[in-house]
């Protein structure tokens, strides 16, 4: 089992890799990558073997943060390295949002908002179907929690007692145009969720050792669907982007190339 320390330092190469595809691009959605990275750093390391025929599947429904999900299939040899300048670029493979047809082991094509939830119930609905025990997660933005497929969903679930799945929330509380819960209020939103039926848990999603202990306890749960509610920062891990909603969306100039590499060269010395 890898351990929380190795977690961290995978997660910061990771973000590098987020950093360099984006730079190279001038262009993408870099603040929700750097939020979620953690996250689905853990996820894929702890419960993903690309080596069985049947393993758990993970639906980034916010799906225009898909460059962490190739920075994460680059550390598993899946995406290669001289591929990864390739991103948004006529006929790559690495295109703005995941694409199952050129990478099989991309889970699910996702692009608008609020659809991906109904995606994983489906696919957790065929897993327990077909006695296929492994956990579907969805990866979902709270920008996107304001869509009324997304709570129909959580209804869905809890109906048929979906323990298989697992939602995952990136709350860090920013969308493409500013304050999330200024746009649509979703506090209370544990409160709401638990309403649903689903065993809740919140954290500080770019705590590792909390996002583990997390999913260790996701997976004890036995009668009903599980939410993770991360309390992420948005551009995590580079000073000038942290809490910054111009960094939605953006070209990475030099300075700013330079400043973020920098940055997280701190973090490479702080988890030694």
């Amino acid at each position: 089992m890898i351990s929380v320390e190795e977690l961290k330092k995978l997660a910061n190469e990771n973000r590098k890799r987020i950093i360099n595809m984006i730079y190279s691009a001038k262009s993408g959605h870099v603040g929700g990558a750097l939020s979620i990275i953690d996250i689905l750093t853990a996820i894929y390391e702890i419960d993903v073997d690309f080596n069985s025929k049947l393993r758990s599947k993970v639906v980034l429904s916010k799906g225009h943060t898909v460059p962490a999900l190739y920075a994460v299939l680059n550390s598993k040899g899946i995406i290669k390295d001289d591929e990864m300048n390739s991103l948004r670029k006529i006929n790559s493979r690495l295109q703005g949002h995941p694409y199952t047809r050129t990478i099989p082991e991309v889970d699910a094509t996702t692009g608008l908002l609020g659809q991906g939830l109904s995606m994983a119930v489906g696919m957790a609905i065929a897993k327990r179907n077909i006695g296929d025990n492994h956990h579907v997660y969805a990866i979902v933005g709270d920008g996107e929690m304001q869509e009324g497929q997304i709570w129909e969903s959580l209804l869905q679930a809890a109906h048929y007692k979906l323990n298989n799945l697992i939602l995952v929330i990136d709350y860090n509380k920013l969308s493409s145009y500013g304050d999330v819960n200024e746009s649509m209020n979703l506090e209370p939103l544990k409160n709401k969720i638990e309403a649903f039926n689903f065993y809740t848990i919140e954290i500080d999603g770019n705590d590792m050792q909390q996002i583990v202990g997390a999913l260790n306890e996701a997976y004890t749960i036995k009668e009903q669907p599980i939410a993770i509610i991360c309390n992420t920062v948005k551009g995590k891990g580079v000073s000038f982007m942290e809490n910054n909603p111009k960094w939605h969306n953006g070209e990475i100039s030099d300075e700013e190339y330079k400043i973020a590499m920098e940055d997280l060269k701190k973090v490479e010395v702080f988890n030694r």
